[in-house]
């Protein structure tokens, strides 16, 4: 990873414009500020809120002093976003850093709680001298980005009047609730009253990716998170995501990533 791919730095002047204009940047506001203005569109007393900006955009946030500390700028190069780790993820099927609208997702409290964490630790860790540092960042930059994927309202960029957007909707808020019970699509089919060829069919056609896709995803991001930042065993971790066996466990991480939970955790 090039020096400057990724940066990030805290919201704390009264006025925050881009500092870097050839990066795309992800703002997170955490507490209210007075005004954000992307290319002449007003946003009043946003708060909780993440904005996906392209090099493009012509941004400005003006922040209450109020607060000291208003949320973070995370500016990431296109190096970054095609990084295979990164590129894969059907996110960016959503078009999150559009040219068009500009997509404003509201987080739930729990989900802001964790982004704020993630971005602690890109910035933690970006300061550091650490083996591995590189690593950890491009996994921590997967897992906040399947968070806002999977938390976020996607109905903010793809029309309401989709009928397959809002299966897609449906099953993906589906897939985060009963991913520990569930890893079959033909379950989540029956969930939503739906053949699986048709759910396949819909996932498909919005997000570019199969409905399995989907599930292994997310099975791949609580894995790593729990792999990564609790000190809970394989074992543990193997049977609470569902999996009925460690070696099970083992052999579907290792299928996906080309490395072993164990190497994982050690790295």
């Amino acid at each position: 990873m090039k020096a400057g791919a990724v940066n990030i730095s805290k919201i704390t002047n009264t006025i925050t414009t881009s500092q870097q204009p050839d990066s795309y940047a992800v703002c997170w506001i955490k507490n209210e500020v007075m005004d954000v203005e992307i290319d002449n569109v007003f946003y009043e007393n946003v708060s909780n809120s993440i904005f996906f900006l392209n090099p493009n955009c012509h941004w400005k946030i003006i922040k209450n002093d109020q607060i000291s500390h208003a949320g973070y700028m995370l500016y990431l190069s296109r190096e970054i976003l095609n990084h295979p780790q990164l590129s894969n993820l059907h996110i960016n099927q959503v078009r999150l850093f559009s040219q068009g609208e500009i997509p404003l997702f509201k987080l739930s409290p729990g989900i802001e709680l964790r982004t704020q964490a993630i971005l602690e630790m890109i910035d933690e860790l970006l300061g550091s001298q650490l083996n591995h540092k590189n690593e950890a960042i491009l996994s921590l930059l997967n897992t906040f980005f399947v968070y806002c994927d999977g938390q976020c309202n996607i109905k903010s960029v793809i029309s309401n009047n989709n009928a397959k957007a809002n299966v897609v909707y449906s099953y993906k808020k589906m897939v985060d609730k009963y991913i520990f019970k569930y890893h079959d699509v033909a379950d989540y089919a029956k969930l939503l009253n739906i053949s699986p060829k048709y759910l396949n069919e819909c996932v498909k056609g919005v997000l570019g990716v199969g409905a399995k896709h989907i599930i292994i995803e997310q099975l791949l991001m609580r894995s790593r998170h729990a792999l990564k930042f609790s000190n809970k065993s394989i074992k543990e971790i193997s049977f609470e995501l569902g999996f009925s066996s460690p070696d099970y466990f083992s052999c579907f991480f290792k299928t996906h990533t080309a490395t072993t939970p164990s190497a994982l955790r050690k790295s």
